[in-house]
């Protein structure tokens, strides 16, 4: 049977045209496959069947749950994303007087009363606001928005002054660099880093850094500390969480009209934590067994991933919706909500200002702008969040742009699915070449 050209080129392009619907799913599993494949699996996952979500918070803050890095194969990959440094990141130090001596001064820096965290975020954003074009929807990609208000709100807690611009620009530029690695969108750029190492280095050794690790700490260990704990990890984490709060209240209207009320903006974080947390797999190395239930003991060494949506998702809050109003009645603990982890086991020691600052970024923009997109939302925000800011008041997008934005997006996730499963793939692999975790701890203890 012969079958006509027309009918093939027809074939043809209606398969291409549901690229967008089904390429990108195909991809990350595949994607997902590969990383199994290169990684093992060592992994237990918290909850899963060994671990069921009832026992995930007590298992989670076990004694025993304490390792961070050495052991794991997994940790070669997020040292090598972390770089440069990585042995001196708050979450990758092993329990002992190190960590805890780093911990500590985090939590002095990070002990900001909730006025001035609001002061310096509203502050930060506004300047941000001031520099779009006035009067008229502007597209923006909310996550690249909201990366120098945070790289102005931290430098000026760890420095105790405003932000230069040069500054700025560093900090932006590293925490771009290290969450596109991680999205697998781009590969890692370690000039583009080593360049706000030198900055903080030589603020350290100049006498002009406030805070500063005491010794035995070298300057260079100082300055790789602040560099991933403030200028990457800070960064990214509210950069994304801002770019998630503004596209979920963007599409939720009663916002507009509870502006002056910080319980129910409390809420709107609360709920965009909830759905879209901003943790996505912890993983910490048993330093002895833990018993779970009379049937499963976790021996020592074990490697548990201990995932926030999942767990999130098993609580009286299980489902996808957006629905701010559930925390009027609803309790944390019974949702299983921990969005800054649990407090027994290194939680985020943001976790008093962030809601604040976040809080107060909702309430400055929403204030000027409205906030509408068309494009797919989803944790990982590899889009980086697409948006237009209509100011309040004036004409928005209208019907042809959102439809343009909406087709562009969806095809735009098309070819990223597969940049990140070529880059992704790449870093795997060259991560466990290269073995920095393990070289590391393998050169410590010799």
């Amino acid at each position: 049977m012969k079958v006509s050209t027309v009918a093939i080129g027809a074939l043809a392009l209606g398969t291409v045209g549901t690229l967008p619907r089904w390429l990108p799913r195909a991809v990350v599993r595949l994607r997902e496959r590969v990383f199994t494949r290169v990684n093992g699996t060592e992994g237990i996952a918290v909850p899963g069947p060994l671990v069921p979500a009832e026992h995930f918070e007590r298992v989670y803050a076990d004694p025993a749950a304490d390792g961070r890095s050495a052991g794991a194969g997994l940790s070669d990959l997020f040292w090598y994303w972390l770089s440069p440094g990585p042995h001196m990141h708050q979450e990758h130090l092993e329990p002992g007087e190190r960590y805890r001596t780093v911990a500590r001064t985090t939590r002095q820096v990070l002990a900001v009363r909730h006025a001035r965290s609001d002061e310096l975020a509203t502050a930060a954003v506004r300047r941000a606001l001031d520099a779009l074009p006035p009067g008229r929807t502007t597209l923006v990609r909310l996550r690249d928005l909201m990366m120098p208000v945070w790289a102005e709100v931290y430098h000026e807690l760890v420095f105790a002054e405003p932000c230069p611009r040069e500054a700025r620009d560093l900090v932006v530029a590293n925490a771009d660099d290290v969450v596109t690695a991680l999205k697998g969108t781009g590969l890692r750029h370690m000039d583009r880093r080593d360049r706000l190492t030198q900055y903080l280095r030589r603020r350290v050794e100049d006498g002009t850094c406030p805070v500063v690790l005491p010794p035995p700490f070298t300057a260079q260990e100082t300055a790789w500390y602040l560099q991933g704990a403030f200028f990457n990890t800070a960064i990214v984490q509210m950069s994304e969480a801002a770019a998630h709060l503004l596209l979920c209240a963007g599409a939720y209207p009663p916002a507009r009209d509870q502006l002056d009320d910080d319980d129910a903006l409390d809420r709107i974080v609360d709920e965009t934590l909830r759905v879209h947390p901003l943790f996505g797999v912890a993983h910490r190395i048993t330093s002895a067994p833990i018993v779970v239930d009379e049937d499963v003991t976790l021996p020592t060494g074990s490697v548990l991933l201990f995932n926030y949506l999942a767990y999130q998702r098993t609580g009286a809050a299980g489902d996808d919706a957006f629905d701010p109003e559930r925390w009027r009645t609803l309790r944390h603990h019974d949702a299983r909500f921990i969005p800054f982890g649990v407090t027994a086991n290194r939680a985020c020691p943001a976790r008093g200002s962030a809601p604040v600052m976040l809080r107060a970024v909702l309430r400055e923009v929403l204030r000027r702008y409205d906030v509408t997109s068309t494009a797919v939302h989803t944790r990982s925000l590899p889009d980086r969040g697409p948006a237009h800011l209509t100011p309040v008041g004036a004409l928005g997008p209208g019907r042809v742009r959102l439809a343009a934005m909406r087709v562009g997006d969806r095809w735009a996730d098309v070819g990223r699915s597969v940049q990140q499963l070529v880059l992704g793939t790449y870093m795997v692999l060259e991560a466990r070449r290269i073995k920095p975790c393990t070289t590391y701890f393998a050169e410590v203890r010799a």
